[in-house]
Protein backbone atom coordinates (compact mmCIF):
# COMPACT_ATOMS: atom_id res chain seq x y z
CA UNK A 1 0.00 0.00 0.00
CA UNK A 2 1.46 3.38 -1.01
CA UNK A 3 2.12 6.18 1.45
CA UNK A 4 -0.29 9.09 1.06
CA UNK A 5 0.19 11.20 4.17
CA UNK A 6 3.08 12.34 6.35
CA UNK A 7 1.96 12.82 9.94
CA UNK A 8 4.17 15.33 11.74
CA UNK A 9 4.20 14.73 15.49
CA UNK A 10 5.31 17.61 17.68
CA UNK A 11 5.09 18.93 21.20
CA UNK A 12 4.54 22.45 22.40
CA UNK A 13 7.69 24.44 23.07
CA UNK A 14 8.45 25.61 26.58
CA UNK A 15 7.60 29.16 25.48
CA UNK A 16 4.18 28.09 24.17
CA UNK A 17 3.46 26.32 27.46
CA UNK A 18 4.48 29.43 29.41
CA UNK A 19 2.23 31.66 27.32
CA UNK A 20 -0.69 29.29 27.89
CA UNK A 21 -0.01 29.54 31.61
CA UNK A 22 0.40 33.33 31.82
CA UNK A 23 -1.88 34.35 28.90
CA UNK A 24 0.64 36.63 27.17
CA UNK A 25 4.29 36.55 26.15
CA UNK A 26 5.04 39.70 28.15
CA UNK A 27 3.58 38.23 31.33
CA UNK A 28 5.58 35.04 30.81
CA UNK A 29 8.74 37.11 30.33
CA UNK A 30 8.04 39.10 33.49
CA UNK A 31 7.59 35.90 35.51
CA UNK A 32 10.79 34.24 34.28
CA UNK A 33 12.97 37.32 34.59
CA UNK A 34 11.56 38.20 38.02
CA UNK A 35 12.87 34.86 39.23
CA UNK A 36 16.26 35.51 37.65
CA UNK A 37 15.74 33.21 34.66
CA UNK A 38 16.91 33.70 31.09
CA UNK A 39 13.76 34.31 29.06
CA UNK A 40 15.79 34.73 25.87
CA UNK A 41 16.74 31.05 26.00
CA UNK A 42 13.04 30.12 25.80
CA UNK A 43 12.64 32.44 22.82
CA UNK A 44 15.67 31.09 20.95
CA UNK A 45 14.58 27.48 21.54
CA UNK A 46 11.07 28.30 20.28
CA UNK A 47 12.32 30.14 17.17
CA UNK A 48 14.79 27.42 16.18
CA UNK A 49 12.13 24.73 16.63
CA UNK A 50 9.59 26.52 14.46
CA UNK A 51 12.19 27.31 11.83
CA UNK A 52 12.89 23.57 11.60
CA UNK A 53 9.18 22.75 11.55
CA UNK A 54 8.51 25.23 8.73
CA UNK A 55 11.47 23.88 6.78
CA UNK A 56 10.11 20.34 7.10
CA UNK A 57 6.59 21.35 6.05
CA UNK A 58 7.92 23.27 3.05
CA UNK A 59 9.94 20.29 1.80
CA UNK A 60 7.08 17.87 2.38
CA UNK A 61 4.63 20.09 0.49
CA UNK A 62 6.16 19.11 -2.84
CA UNK A 63 6.27 15.40 -1.98
CA UNK A 64 3.42 14.38 0.34
CA UNK A 65 0.28 15.71 1.91
CA UNK A 66 0.96 16.31 5.57
CA UNK A 67 -0.65 17.38 8.79
CA UNK A 68 0.50 18.10 12.34
CA UNK A 69 -0.59 16.05 15.37
CA UNK A 70 0.18 17.33 18.85
CA UNK A 71 1.66 14.89 21.35
CA UNK A 72 -1.40 15.19 23.61
CA UNK A 73 -3.62 13.65 20.90
CA UNK A 74 -1.42 10.59 20.30
CA UNK A 75 -3.36 8.19 22.58
CA UNK A 76 -6.47 8.74 20.44
CA UNK A 77 -4.84 9.01 17.02
CA UNK A 78 -4.94 6.01 14.70
CA UNK A 79 -2.02 5.68 12.27
CA UNK A 80 -2.50 3.68 9.08
CA UNK A 81 -0.35 1.92 6.48
CA UNK A 82 -0.85 4.96 4.25
CA UNK A 83 1.14 7.10 6.69
CA UNK A 84 4.76 7.86 7.38
CA UNK A 85 5.44 9.50 10.74
CA UNK A 86 7.80 12.45 11.09
CA UNK A 87 8.62 13.11 14.75
CA UNK A 88 10.22 16.48 15.42
CA UNK A 89 11.37 16.94 18.99
CA UNK A 90 13.43 15.34 21.68
CA UNK A 91 14.11 11.64 22.28
CA UNK A 92 11.20 11.36 24.71
CA UNK A 93 8.71 12.33 22.02
CA UNK A 94 10.09 9.58 19.76
CA UNK A 95 9.67 7.02 22.54
CA UNK A 96 6.12 8.17 23.26
CA UNK A 97 5.10 8.24 19.60
CA UNK A 98 6.52 4.76 19.01
CA UNK A 99 3.96 3.23 21.38
CA UNK A 100 1.10 4.33 19.11
CA UNK A 101 2.83 3.93 15.73
CA UNK A 102 1.40 0.45 14.88
CA UNK A 103 4.58 -0.40 12.96
CA UNK A 104 4.30 2.67 10.69
CA UNK A 105 7.83 3.88 9.75
CA UNK A 106 9.02 6.80 11.89
CA UNK A 107 11.50 9.44 10.76
CA UNK A 108 12.84 11.20 13.85
CA UNK A 109 14.15 14.73 13.34
CA UNK A 110 16.37 16.72 15.69
CA UNK A 111 15.05 20.30 15.50
CA UNK A 112 18.07 21.83 17.23
CA UNK A 113 21.34 19.91 16.93
CA UNK A 114 23.13 22.48 19.10
CA UNK A 115 20.71 21.81 21.98
CA UNK A 116 19.79 18.10 21.85
CA UNK A 117 22.12 15.09 21.64
CA UNK A 118 19.39 13.17 19.83
CA UNK A 119 20.22 9.52 20.52
CA UNK A 120 16.95 8.57 18.80
CA UNK A 121 17.05 11.45 16.30
CA UNK A 122 19.12 10.38 13.27
CA UNK A 123 17.85 13.14 10.97
CA UNK A 124 17.71 16.93 10.99
CA UNK A 125 15.60 19.33 8.93
CA UNK A 126 18.21 19.44 6.15
CA UNK A 127 18.38 15.69 5.43
CA UNK A 128 15.10 14.15 6.66
CA UNK A 129 13.70 14.22 3.13
CA UNK A 130 16.09 11.40 2.19
CA UNK A 131 14.40 9.31 4.84
CA UNK A 132 11.01 10.19 3.36
CA UNK A 133 12.19 9.18 -0.11
CA UNK A 134 13.54 5.86 1.16
CA UNK A 135 10.14 5.07 2.71
CA UNK A 136 8.28 6.06 -0.45
CA UNK A 137 10.61 3.84 -2.49
CA UNK A 138 10.45 1.07 0.12
CA UNK A 139 14.26 1.02 0.35
CA UNK A 140 14.55 2.18 3.96
CA UNK A 141 16.50 0.46 6.70
CA UNK A 142 15.16 0.69 10.23
CA UNK A 143 15.93 0.03 13.87
CA UNK A 144 13.43 -2.21 15.63
CA UNK A 145 12.18 -0.75 18.90
CA UNK A 146 10.90 -3.17 21.55
CA UNK A 147 8.33 -2.45 24.25
CA UNK A 148 7.34 -3.61 27.68
CA UNK A 149 3.64 -4.34 28.05
CA UNK A 150 1.19 -4.37 30.94
CA UNK A 151 -1.91 -6.41 30.05
CA UNK A 152 -4.91 -6.35 32.39
CA UNK A 153 -7.47 -9.07 33.01
CA UNK A 154 -10.17 -6.79 31.60
CA UNK A 155 -8.44 -6.66 28.20
CA UNK A 156 -6.80 -3.25 28.51
CA UNK A 157 -3.08 -2.86 27.93
CA UNK A 158 -0.39 -0.21 27.85
CA UNK A 159 3.02 -0.20 26.16
CA UNK A 160 6.28 1.34 27.37
CA UNK A 161 9.41 2.17 25.43
CA UNK A 162 11.46 3.05 28.53
CA UNK A 163 9.59 1.91 31.62
CA UNK A 164 6.33 1.04 33.31
CA UNK A 165 5.33 2.22 36.76
CA UNK A 166 2.84 0.23 38.81
CA UNK A 167 1.70 1.88 42.03
CA UNK A 168 -0.53 4.69 43.28
CA UNK A 169 -1.28 8.14 41.92
CA UNK A 170 -0.31 9.67 45.28
CA UNK A 171 2.54 9.23 47.73
CA UNK A 172 0.83 6.60 49.87
CA UNK A 173 2.05 3.01 49.77
CA UNK A 174 0.94 0.69 46.99
CA UNK A 175 -0.59 -2.62 48.11
CA UNK A 176 -0.57 -5.64 45.81
CA UNK A 177 0.29 -9.32 45.40
CA UNK A 178 3.31 -10.03 43.24
CA UNK A 179 4.08 -13.37 41.56
CA UNK A 180 7.43 -14.18 39.96
CA UNK A 181 9.27 -17.45 39.34
CA UNK A 182 6.53 -19.51 41.05
CA UNK A 183 6.71 -17.36 44.21
CA UNK A 184 3.94 -15.05 45.46
CA UNK A 185 4.11 -12.33 48.11
CA UNK A 186 1.96 -9.51 49.41
CA UNK A 187 3.71 -6.15 49.24
CA UNK A 188 3.51 -2.65 50.59
CA UNK A 189 5.90 -0.41 48.66
CA UNK A 190 6.36 2.80 46.71
CA UNK A 191 5.49 0.87 43.57
CA UNK A 192 7.21 -1.26 40.97
CA UNK A 193 9.38 -0.02 38.12
CA UNK A 194 9.80 -2.22 35.02
CA UNK A 195 12.52 -1.08 32.65
CA UNK A 196 13.42 -1.95 29.06
CA UNK A 197 16.93 -1.85 27.66
CA UNK A 198 16.29 1.68 26.40
CA UNK A 199 15.08 2.83 29.81
CA UNK A 200 17.87 1.27 31.85
CA UNK A 201 19.89 4.50 31.80
CA UNK A 202 16.89 6.58 32.88
CA UNK A 203 14.56 6.12 35.84
CA UNK A 204 15.97 2.69 36.65
CA UNK A 205 19.45 4.17 37.07
CA UNK A 206 18.15 6.35 39.92
CA UNK A 207 17.02 3.19 41.75
CA UNK A 208 20.57 1.87 41.49
CA UNK A 209 21.95 5.21 42.66
CA UNK A 210 19.78 5.07 45.79
CA UNK A 211 20.57 1.43 46.53
CA UNK A 212 24.32 1.89 46.16
CA UNK A 213 24.24 5.18 48.06
CA UNK A 214 22.57 3.61 51.11
CA UNK A 215 24.72 0.45 50.98
CA UNK A 216 27.83 2.59 50.64
CA UNK A 217 27.22 4.10 54.07
CA UNK A 218 27.81 0.71 55.66
CA UNK A 219 30.02 -1.15 53.20
CA UNK A 220 33.30 0.27 51.92
CA UNK A 221 34.60 0.10 48.35
CA UNK A 222 31.26 -0.64 46.72
CA UNK A 223 31.49 0.17 43.03
CA UNK A 224 28.37 1.36 41.26
CA UNK A 225 27.42 -0.98 38.41
CA UNK A 226 24.82 -0.20 35.78
CA UNK A 227 22.54 -2.91 34.41
CA UNK A 228 23.36 -4.06 30.89
CA UNK A 229 20.10 -5.36 29.52
CA UNK A 230 19.59 -7.14 26.23
CA UNK A 231 16.91 -5.94 23.83
CA UNK A 232 14.72 -8.88 24.83
CA UNK A 233 15.17 -8.31 28.60
CA UNK A 234 13.08 -6.41 31.10
CA UNK A 235 14.25 -5.65 34.63
CA UNK A 236 11.82 -4.93 37.46
CA UNK A 237 12.62 -3.34 40.79
CA UNK A 238 10.33 -2.87 43.80
CA UNK A 239 10.76 0.63 45.19
CA UNK A 240 11.14 0.87 48.97
CA UNK A 241 9.47 -2.42 49.94
CA UNK A 242 8.22 -2.52 53.55
CA UNK A 243 8.38 -5.66 55.68
CA UNK A 244 5.65 -6.30 58.25
CA UNK A 245 3.56 -9.12 59.68
CA UNK A 246 1.45 -9.00 56.54
CA UNK A 247 3.92 -7.90 53.84
CA UNK A 248 7.15 -9.47 52.61
CA UNK A 249 10.34 -8.36 50.82
CA UNK A 250 11.56 -11.58 49.20
CA UNK A 251 10.75 -10.47 45.65
CA UNK A 252 12.43 -7.11 45.15
CA UNK A 253 14.00 -7.36 41.66
CA UNK A 254 14.28 -9.73 38.72
CA UNK A 255 14.84 -10.20 35.02
CA UNK A 256 11.95 -10.96 32.68
CA UNK A 257 13.15 -12.95 29.68
CA UNK A 258 11.07 -14.36 26.84
CA UNK A 259 7.76 -15.65 28.19
CA UNK A 260 8.84 -15.19 31.81
CA UNK A 261 6.23 -12.70 33.05
CA UNK A 262 5.55 -10.75 36.21
CA UNK A 263 1.99 -10.95 37.58
CA UNK A 264 0.66 -8.28 39.93
CA UNK A 265 -2.77 -8.25 41.59
CA UNK A 266 -3.96 -4.91 42.94
CA UNK A 267 -5.07 -4.73 46.57
CA UNK A 268 -5.80 -1.00 46.35
CA UNK A 269 -9.46 0.10 46.57
CA UNK A 270 -8.68 3.28 44.63
CA UNK A 271 -5.89 5.44 43.16
CA UNK A 272 -3.98 2.46 41.75
CA UNK A 273 -2.36 3.27 38.39
CA UNK A 274 -0.09 1.91 35.70
CA UNK A 275 1.59 4.48 33.46
CA UNK A 276 4.47 4.37 31.02
CA UNK A 277 7.49 6.49 30.15
CA UNK A 278 6.78 9.06 32.84
CA UNK A 279 3.51 10.22 31.21
CA UNK A 280 1.21 10.23 34.25
CA UNK A 281 -1.88 11.42 32.39
CA UNK A 282 -1.75 8.42 30.03
CA UNK A 283 -2.53 5.57 32.41
CA UNK A 284 -4.59 2.50 33.24
CA UNK A 285 -6.56 2.29 36.48
CA UNK A 286 -5.18 -0.48 38.69
CA UNK A 287 -7.56 -1.03 41.57
CA UNK A 288 -8.77 -4.04 43.59
CA UNK A 289 -9.72 -7.00 41.43
CA UNK A 290 -7.39 -5.98 38.61
CA UNK A 291 -4.53 -8.29 37.65
CA UNK A 292 -1.67 -7.09 35.45
CA UNK A 293 0.65 -9.37 33.51
CA UNK A 294 3.95 -7.66 32.67
CA UNK A 295 6.24 -8.85 29.91
CA UNK A 296 7.77 -8.10 26.54
CA UNK A 297 5.22 -6.89 23.98
CA UNK A 298 4.68 -8.52 20.61
CA UNK A 299 4.38 -5.07 19.02
CA UNK A 300 7.48 -3.30 17.69
CA UNK A 301 8.14 0.08 16.13
CA UNK A 302 10.24 1.00 13.09
CA UNK A 303 12.69 3.90 13.44
CA UNK A 304 14.04 4.75 10.00
CA UNK A 305 17.83 4.89 9.87
CA UNK A 306 19.87 7.64 8.26
CA UNK A 307 22.04 5.57 5.92
CA UNK A 308 24.49 8.42 5.48
CA UNK A 309 25.12 8.65 9.22
CA UNK A 310 27.81 6.48 10.76
CA UNK A 311 26.95 4.79 14.03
Amino acid sequence: MSVEYAIIVKNKTRLETLIERFNTRDQAKFYIERLGGNFEDYVVEHDVFHHSLEKIQKQLASTLKNKVVERTFLPNYIFSEKNVIVVIGQDGLVANTAKYSKGVPMIAVNPDVSRYDGVLLPFDSSNFIYGIESVLNNTFNYQTMRFAEASLNDGQKILAFNDLFIGTSSHVSARYKISFNNLTEEHSSSGILVSTQAGSTGWLSSVFNMAYGVAGMFEKNIKLKRPKLKESDLLFAVREPFQSIKTQIGITAGLLKGQNNLVIESLMPNNGVIFSDGIENDFLKFNSGTIATIGLANETAKLVKNNSRTS
